[in-house]
């Protein structure tokens, strides 16, 4: 077995890759790039400490966070879409030309 240190490193990686993803990046997919590895470093460390304990819980409620990333990945890629037909790029600073003047 695994030792628990392991997957707290990888889930740490994940977590500061993710998080230096979306902090620095300004093109909208790979933020969302970034988001989806923040939630799959949070996915580790449920399975991981999930582990410990005899009931599903951590398991159960990782694969709610798979369904629910999931979903929020779908209503952003459409987000994403109807941004880029309207104004034909994907750049977080160009968001501030969508006022209505």
């Amino acid at each position: 077995m695994i030792p628990i240190d392991y997957y707290i490193a990888v889930s740490i990686l994940l977590f500061s890759i993710g998080s230096a993803i979306v902090f620095t990046r300004r093109n909208i997919l790979y933020v969302l790039m970034g988001i989806e590895l923040i939630f799959n470093a949070a996915n580790i460390n449920l399975v991981a400490f999930g582990q410990l304990d005899p009931n599903l819980n951590g398991q159960l409620f990782s694969m709610l966070i798979i369904t629910v990333a999931a979903a929020e990945s779908v209503v952003a890629l459409a987000i994403i879409i109807v941004l880029f037909k309207k104004l034909n790029t994907v750049d977080l600073s160009e968001i501030k030309n969508l006022k209505e003047k």
